[in-house]
């Protein structure tokens, strides 16, 4: 687990809390303030990666013959140590990842439920029987887990989005090998824990750190790895689903460009409302964060007005502190790169307010940015069409609903969307026009269901299977027909 002398975190491999094989280390520093170290993790090797693998593939067999009863037991035993420490814990995640206290809370208790909802909704998987004309035969359809799955997830939702991939391939007698981002191993070490602490068995549940460089191909690409669910970039994903086996399955969850549509009926202040929270929750570091705004010409003036004044008011700290309402950027690569959007957005259209670095004082110590909105926006634009990944929204004006659907899926991504308006008639083609996997209307184009499915369409997603929900379980679980005769 950790050495409270050195503040080191460890590997959990075939049971047993380790160090890497190289004996170095990594360093996590709290984005907020670079002065505080959060904790030292292992840099690990090719070495520790191949016996991660090893340990979940001699775990395999075992682990799929244990009643689900049992894997259900400690899927909630681990949830109760995650609900037991919801304040140290969420403490940890907001110094390593920045977001705020109250969503750091929010996250490891949705994380705790993902795994209550799996522990039931596992024990319902079934097969199907047959009618068929030979009496003395029965034919039905059972479910079976793949093998060893393979976990590799972001720095911006590192526990909830964890718990969502492991719980499901846990739950249907699958083995895991999870690799964390490096950017926030903290809370995926204590996921890591509360498994340790349920008791589950040797080998069944491994866990690494370090670059992905390393231990990405040796975690991935071996024939023995069955699955692998990833969520991160779009050119990472599309590597990693070139280049495994073709008996391995993958689920990958990529980028997104999500688009909000403000028609002319809307009301403005709850548009204003979404647009804050979709664009700016979480410093816009979300896969399905709002991005653009595709509003209508009759109201665009009124809109920005309204906006700006909004987003002026916003109070960006330290996600510890009180009545903060955006936190830092997670890292100093992730300002290095939203500095460099709002560059090229300044050059492209026109600033409405934010659009610098914050400096001195407590600033200097991390990595903050103002909340910034573009208008003027044409399609074409880089602002336009590339995910930024940080709370920079752009604003473009278009004359009809027509327009506005055509803008919107003129885009690589297809992840998330919603729609602001109270006329039906848009409402039901709303869901029949956009190119998106996740459809909203009068809503936020950020947060989903822990029982509904989650994914993308187009550079979004593999459009293989949806991760959450009872979809969710479908990705780990192989169907084989069996005929019985007499």
């Amino acid at each position: 687990m950790s050495n409270a002398a050195t503040n080191e975190y460890r590997n959990y491999i075939d049971g047993e809390w380790c160090a890497s094989a190289s004996g170095a280390v990594f360093e996590n520093r709290n984005p907020a303030d670079t002065t505080d170290l959060v904790g030292t993790f292992q840099a690990s090797t090719a070495e520790d990666a191949e016996r991660a693998v090893a340990a979940a593939s001699n775990a395999f067999e075992e682990w799929k013959r244990t009643p689900i009863s049992q894997r259900a037991k400690i899927l909630n035993a681990a949830a109760d140590y995650l609900e037991a420490n919801v304040d140290r814990f969420a403490d940890e995640l907001t110094r390593e990842e920045g977001k705020l206290l109250s969503a750091s809370k929010g996250e490891v208790r949705r994380s705790a439920q993902t795994l209550r909802f799996y522990a039931v909704e596992g024990q319902t998987l079934c097969g199907e029987t047959f009618p068929q004309d030979d009496g003395k035969m029965i034919v039905y359809t059972q479910r079976e887990p793949l093998g060893v799955a393979t976990v590799i997830t972001p720095w911006n939702f590192p526990i909830s989005i964890p718990a969502r991939k492991i719980a499901p391939a846990l739950i249907t007698g699958n083995t895991v090998v999870f690799k964390p981002s490096s950017e926030a191993p903290m809370i995926a070490c204590r996921l890591a824990e509360a498994f340790d602490h349920a008791g589950i068995p040797k080998g069944v549940f491994n866990f690494i750190t370090g670059g992905s460089g390393k231990i990405g191909a040796p975690i991935t690409e071996p024939p023995v790895v069955r699955a692998i669910s990833f969520t991160g970039s779009t050119a990472a994903g599309e590597h990693i689903h070139r280049s495994v086996p073709l008996t391995t399955r993958t689920q990958m969850e990529l980028g997104g460009k999500n688009p909000l549509i403000v028609m002319e009926d809307a009301d403005l202040d709850k548009a204003v409302t979404l647009t804050v929270n979709g664009g700016f929750s979480l410093t816009g570091q979300a896969c399905t964060g709002t991005s653009r705004v595709l509003v209508m010409k009759g109201v665009k003036e009124q809109y920005l007005e309204k906006l700006a004044a909004r987003v002026e008011q916003l109070s960006v700290g330290n996600g510890l502190k009180e009545g903060i309402d955006l936190g830092p950027l997670a890292s100093e690569k992730q300002l290095e790169n939203v500095l460099g959007y709002i560059a090229v957005g300044k050059q492209e259209a026109r600033l409405v307010c934010g659009g610098e670095r914050l400096t001195g004082g407590d600033f200097d110590k991390g990595y903050y940015v103002q909340p910034t909105v573009f208008t003027d926006v044409t399609r074409d634009m880089r602002i336009a069409r590339e995910e930024i990944f940080g709370p920079v929204i752009a604003v473009m004006e278009v004359d009809s609903y027509e327009q506005a659907i055509a803008i919107a899926n003129d885009v690589p991504y297809g992840l998330s969307a919603s729609l602001v308006t109270n006329d039906f008639r848009y409402i039901q083609r709303f869901p029949l026009d956009i190119e998106a996997g996740t459809v909203k209307v009068n809503r936020t184009t950020t947060g989903n269901l822990v029982n509904a499915p989650f994914g993308g369409v187009k550079k979004s997603s593999t459009s293989t299977f949806r991760e959450s929900g009872r979809a969710g379980l479908d990705f780990f679980t192989q169907t084989k027909t069996v005929y019985l005769g007499t």
